[in-house]
């Protein structure tokens, strides 16, 4: 059973919340869509919202009793912006929230883990949706789908190591059922695809699904740090770096069932999402 009730998703024109924004408006939920800009989403009310204007909060929160929260992109202290909206959001009727962090991020963690931390005592349901790496890497904005269609190369410092990819859409529909079941997960959900896969699988599925040859050349950290900061700031580019190492050493290496036992259907695969979203060029 769902509820009724009006959405605002934060972060509505990103990877997950365009795909949250859609999901809940096909569900004939009223969701109103917050960006920066109040970029228009198909079926949903848009509105400004700026995490770093408080000014935006209250006509964001006007009306609405639950949330989804994409937190602020690159902030190294995220709680700190962040948390200060999770009260002025109580204060005005939310009583659900669900947060995208990710498969990287647990509870204990700093920065984003004291937002975790947070949603149980703030609001009576919540979640933490923790997704491994997406699948929409290979195929949207990113630096790896940028470098594959300049150069048909993924670079990364993560060796061997494999990862739980998982499609954007399977997390939107488990964040669908978060927001709209009659209870809310009120816990913890890591969020992976069917399958393990290294970068080495996901370049030669690639070449496969696309005709064009695709190949993983593997970095060092300090590589992969130094040709991140052509992009980020170096303190960023050291994090992700590191996380590459992580998923060398295995950290990334698993798969769990949330995706099938929220949403009553198997995650995607990785061929499928590319069938879906990538022409063949054959």
């Amino acid at each position: 059973m769902t509820i009724a009730g009006t959405t605002l998703v934060i972060g509505a024109t990103g990877t997950t919340g365009s795909r949250t924004a859609a999901q809940l408006s096909a569900a004939g939920h009223r969701v109103r869509a917050a960006s920066r800009r109040a970029t228009p989403v198909a079926g949903a009310e848009p509105v400004p919202f700026d995490w770093y204007d408080p000014a935006t909060y209250a006509t964001a929160l006007d009306g609405v009793d639950r949330v989804y929260l994409i937190p602020p992109l690159g902030d190294s202290d995220p709680a700190a912006t962040m948390l200060p909206f999770l009260h002025q959001a109580r204060s005005a009727g939310v009583d659900r929230a669900v947060l995208l962090s990710s498969s990287a991020i647990t509870e204990d963690s700093p920065a984003l883990g004291a937002v975790h931390r947070a949603l149980p005592d703030l609001f009576e349901q919540w979640a933490v949706l923790r997704p491994s790496w997406f699948m929409q890497n290979f195929t949207g904005t990113h630096a790896h789908a940028r470098s594959i269609r300049d150069e048909g190369i993924i670079w990364t410092a993560a060796g061997s190591g494999r990862v739980g990819f998982v499609d954007a859409e399977d997390i939107a529909a488990v964040a669908l059922r978060a927001l709209t079941d009659e209870q809310a997960p009120n816990a913890d959900l890591l969020l992976t695809g069917p399958e393990a896969l290294g970068y080495d699988d996901i370049a030669a599925i690639m070449g496969e699904v696309t005709g064009r040859p695709v190949l993983h050349r593997r970095l060092s950290y300090e590589q992969m740090r130094d040709r991140l900061t052509t992009e980020v700031p170096v303190e960023f580019a050291a994090m992700l770096a590191d996380m590459d190492r992580a998923i060398a050493g295995g950290a990334e290496d698993r798969i769990t069932d949330t995706v099938h036992r929220l949403t009553g259907r198997p995650p995607r695969a990785f061929r499928s999402v590319l069938e879906r979203e990538m022409p063949c060029s054959r």
